[in-house]
């Protein structure tokens, strides 16, 4: 079914709903909500094969620019980088549409197939992910939303925000990210992908608790970058693997942190999904970077978390000619208004 079809009478902007939260049923017809959560094997399979593929696509050009001259190499260099960082995000985001069960439509694939693949080459874990994230949704933008501290402080000063990305490109939030792996695998804190560290009881564990709960919680982990370092050395170029761990460490931390502030900084405290998140423009090079596999469609994601995220465009669509959504901004338009001058926060 097109986004033209026969609407709903209640579908009118007039007609919403005053209350808060909005329902669907309200915005969508039922064979509308069932057209748009529509799921298939087919599809979650060739996401991943798209982004491995990239992945694989670029790491092979490194390899023929360290051939090349440095007027090539650099260049060359730099805009793999910056992909492969995107690439890295891509995965998380695929992580994250199997921890919706909305990548496949099958069960198993969402949450082992999708857990081996896509969580576990960026030290990530579907059903540890699932946990955290739900929370998020019950209780975005209030107290208890478990993605809170990913845009606390904001609006901050404009030397601030460039602190925060020098910080980014710099490795040291990567090595962070790293550290905090092997803290939350070793039991020492809770598991997040937040910025809020709570620490978990330690009383009466011994050294061995902690090896044997590491080991229990990251063998997969080390498998999988087992046989990537494998792949590394199969193809003669073991610095690629460097490459692809030097890229989690920098620039994905910058990647995630301009994701994070577009989804839900310097919105409303609010229970309405429509004015608590934001849905953002994104071109080419966001597409490439901050806003793989339709990310950047995150009311359209908050409205209704079953549509997978290849149906989110169509369903901006028609939120667009319902009246329910306003014309989205694009990641520069964020940046400016997370960096107000006039803010007072200055972390």
């Amino acid at each position: 079914m097109s986004s033209t079809s026969t609407l709903p009478d209640t579908a009118t902007p007039v007609d919403m709903p005053a209350e808060t939260r909005r329902k669907v049923t309200d915005i969508f017809t039922r064979d509308e909500i069932r057209q748009l959560t529509e799921r298939s094997d087919l599809a979650g399979f060739g996401a991943i094969a798209f982004t491995w593929g990239v992945i694989v696509a670029v790491l092979a050009l490194l390899a023929w620019a360290a051939q090349q001259a440095l007027v090539i190499a650099v260049p060359v260099f730099l805009f793999g980088v910056m992909v492969l960082g995107g690439r890295h995000l891509a995965l998380a985001i695929l992580m994250h549409e199997a921890a919706h069960g909305t990548l496949f439509k099958t069960r198993w694939l969402n949450d082992r197939f999708a857990d081996w693949v896509c969580a576990k080459p960026i030290w990530g874990d579907v059903q540890k992910y699932k946990v955290h994230h739900f929370a998020h949704h019950t209780k975005t933008g209030q107290e208890g939303d478990t993605d809170l501290s990913l845009v606390e402080g904001l609006p901050c000063s404009r030397s601030s925000l460039w602190r925060k990305f020098a910080r980014d490109l710099s490795g040291y939030t990567g090595l962070k990210f790293l550290f905090g792996r092997l803290l939350m695998d070793s039991g020492v804190i809770k598991w997040t992908v937040a910025n809020d560290i709570q620490r978990l009881p330690q009383e009466g564990r011994r050294w061995h608790d902690y090896l044997r709960e590491l080991a229990e919680n990251s063998w997969r982990t080390a498998l999988v970058h087992l046989f990537l370092v494998g792949a590394a050395v199969a193809a003669g170029h073991l610095w690629l693997y460097g490459v692809f761990v030097l890229t989690y460490i920098t620039p994905f931390p910058l990647i995630l942190r301009i994701r994070s502030m577009a989804e839900h900084a310097c919105t409303e405290k609010t229970a309405d999904m429509f004015r608590n998140t934001r849905t953002t423009r994104a071109g080419l090079l966001a597409r490439m970077t901050v806003a793989p596999h339709r990310v950047n469609y995150h009311i359209e994601h908050h409205v209704m978390a079953s549509v997978p995220f290849r149906k989110l465009p169509l369903m901006h669509r028609m939120l667009r000619e319902r009246g329910a959504l306003p014309a989205a901004p694009g990641y520069l338009d964020v940046l400016k208004m997370v960096s107000d001058r006039s803010a007072a926060a200055d972390a």
